[in-house]
């Protein structure tokens, strides 16, 4: 089988990590090879620049370093792990499934240019991390909306209230509604297939959210 790479895209608080993690599980047990990847990888020397950014280093403000500079940092933490890890996973015929990847700077990244600037941005971020650096390109893209307020509410949750603990990002309420309106944005631009996770006013059940997923994925495996 030919390597598939799918992504599961969304702002912090869309439940990420755990769709991808329940996606892999029940790949695994239909007998398919699976490897998953998560973005920043946090573990590698690769992303030293990405969290010196997130961290405040370059500013307290995500627009204190313009949307180029800071898709450069990801990028390179992204190709270090393709080159010192999962290149040969790729070529080997494996499904991988990838919470967050290049398509992450097109959401965050994005909503630092002018609207007018957004199909240019795309242009220039694809050319960027998959021709000029060879990252492969995703078979498939999917986005978990969340609304705003919802997001919000469960991030409170895993900080347990300490607003000390986000990160640059996180902090700051009126960037991530110009992310979620990049993410909408590209799904379009891109061919992104949006999954809408909340119904009147919460978060739908993770299973109803998962099945949403792993219909989706059938028209790529």
């Amino acid at each position: 089988m030919k390597s598939k790479l799918i992504v599961i895209e969304g702002l912090d608080g869309s439940g990420k990590a755990t769709q991808t993690k329940r996606l892999a599980e029940t790949l695994r047990q239909r007998g398919l090879p699976v490897k998953q990847l998560t973005f920043p990888d946090y573990e590698s020397p690769g992303s030293a620049l990405v969290k010196m950014y997130l961290n405040g280093a370059f500013g307290d403000k995500p627009g204190d370093v313009n949307g180029y500079a800071a898709s450069a940092f990801y990028a390179v933490d992204r190709v270090a792990s393709f080159l010192g890890g999962w290149k040969r996973d790729y070529a080997q015929g494996t499904v991988l499934l990838s919470d967050r990847y290049c398509t992450s700077n097109i959401i965050y990244q994005m909503a630092k240019v002018p609207a007018a600037a957004r199909d240019s941005f795309i242009r220039w971020q694809e050319d960027f991390e998959y021709d000029k650096l060879g990252l492969p390109r995703p078979d498939m893209v999917i986005y978990l909306d969340v609304a705003p307020e919802v997001s919000q509410q469960l991030m409170e949750q895993r900080y347990g209230g300490d607003n000390s603990k986000k990160d640059l990002h996180e902090s700051d309420l009126a960037y991530l509604l110009s992310c979620r309106d990049s993410a909408l944005y590209a799904a379009g631009a891109c061919g992104w297939h949006i999954v809408r996770c909340c119904r009147d006013g919460a978060i739908l059940p993770v299973e109803t959210i998962a099945e949403q997923i792993e219909g989706l994925i059938q028209t790529v495996l």
